[in-house]
């Protein structure tokens, strides 16, 4: 599974993020969606391999409160559908 995920995340586009943010009626701002991106590139790998250590209160100067509120949820409701798939 991690091979799979790999070659996704080498390829992810910040269209895509993007999208996905959009698609989750999460509306961020330029600076929100690059941060997002650059940090979800960066940091993908050590996510998965334990995401109860990320603690995205760290990033509330990055997001507005709103969306940061909504990703919160984003991420702990797909950390709870796809914990087995990890």
């Amino acid at each position: 599974m991690y091979n799979i995920i790999e070659r996704y995340m080498e390829k992810l586009t910040k269209e895509q993020v993007n999208a996905f943010a959009l698609k989750n009626n999460v509306f961020l701002s330029e600076e929100e969606l690059d941060f997002t991106y650059l940090f979800v590139k960066k940091n993908w790998a050590t996510v998965i391999a334990n995401p109860n250590a990320l603690n995205l209160d760290r990033y509330k100067d990055k997001f507005s409160e709103e969306n940061l509120s909504k990703i919160k949820k984003l991420f702990k409701e797909y950390s709870i559908r796809y914990k087995n798939f990890l």
